[in-house]
């Protein structure tokens, strides 16, 4: 099996990205790009990726889905649609974190995080220490940010960080960024990205590629 052969079955057996498995319909516009911005938060912390995924789908299921309808949402409506998705042993931190996030969002950026990437000016490290000014954002959360976002911020790309690059050395892809970029199609590198941080989360006896 060719590299790109490997590369196309990464992408067919675990290419979907954490946005649409959270159910966000990522795009270059403020509300989409909010929903990211709270995958990432929660993606962040110890827990699972899934109860990470699933709480952001409750969340944006109770309709806060921009930072206007996080900040009209009390504390205990977040903490409780976090507790739906099973996000438990942060939940009162992230409730308060999510609060401040959507504050932040609405007055440093009115709102739009388009405006961060203005001023990123195409500086993919920039963009990532302007992420991590956010309450609760460290390299992780940035990372998960930037992975995603890189599907609609075509400036970012190859995006693929130490955990994406752990993924392709398990199935014998290049760890080199550029040289993994070159095996798929741009619009389909955010979700490379995703699958080989799938496969990097896989434990030590699963097979990461079926047949």
């Amino acid at each position: 099996m060719t590299s790109r052969d490997t590369a196309a079955a990464v992408l067919d057996q675990h290419g979907t990205t954490y946005a649409a498995e959270a159910g966000i319909r990522l795009a270059d516009t403020p509300a989409p790009l909010w929903q990211l911005l709270v995958l990432a938060e929660l993606l962040s912390a110890r827990i699972d990726a899934g109860i990470a995924v699933a709480a952001t789908t409750e969340l944006l299921d109770a309709g806060l889905t921009t930072p206007d309808h996080m900040l009209e949402a009390s504390w205990q409506d977040r903490v409780d649609a976090l507790g739906r998705g099973h996000y438990r042993r942060y939940d009162e931190r992230t409730s308060r974190q999510l609060g401040d996030l959507a504050a932040q969002v609405r007055d440093r950026w009115h709102g739009d995080l388009r405006r961060l990437a203005a001023e990123a000016d195409g500086d993919a490290d920039r963009a990532a220490a302007l992420l991590q000014e956010f309450p609760g954002f460290g390299p992780t959360g940035a990372h998960v940010f930037l992975r995603e976002a890189q599907a609609v911020w075509p400036w970012l790309r190859p995006h693929l960080d130490d955990r994406a690059l752990r993924g392709a050395e398990r199935v014998g892809l290049p760890t080199d960024p550029a040289a993994l970029a070159r095996l798929v199609d741009g619009e389909d590198l955010a979700r490379l990205a995703a699958g080989l941080v799938r496969v990097s989360l896989l434990g030590k006896g699963e097979e990461p590629l079926a047949g």
